[in-house]
């Protein structure tokens, strides 16, 4: 059963970028109410790409060198990376069928 993973700057470069499929980071924050929307629609997306994606958080706040180095601005935000490339950046919560839209574009690009 696929699980969303937490990264930080102590795995992040294990867990994303040698990553052998692409992997959705969602830049995320305690107080952030859109972002607590988009935990049960993360954890559905890691059940349905189980074995094409991998899922992780990241909280923004305990880790803004990481939030820095991505230009997260704003919470929550994804980056969809694909070899380590970022490949699509999105700002906002957002239904099911987009971001698995925007998923499957990357998994397929």
């Amino acid at each position: 059963m696929a699980q969303v993973a937490m990264v930080n700057s102590s795995n992040f470069n294990t867990e994303v970028m040698q990553a052998s499929e692409p992997v959705l980071i969602d830049f995320w924050g305690d107080n952030c109410a859109p972002c607590k929307m988009m935990v049960p629609v993360l954890e559905r997306l890691a059940q349905k790409f189980e074995g094409q994606l991998k899922i992780v958080k990241c909280n923004a706040i305990e880790n803004q060198e990481l939030a820095m180095q991505y230009g997260v601005m704003n919470m929550p935000t994804f980056l969809l990376l694909k070899n380590g490339q970022v490949v699509e950046q999105l700002i906002g919560a957002m239904s099911e069928v987009r971001l698995s839209d925007k998923i499957i574009a990357a998994i397929n690009s």
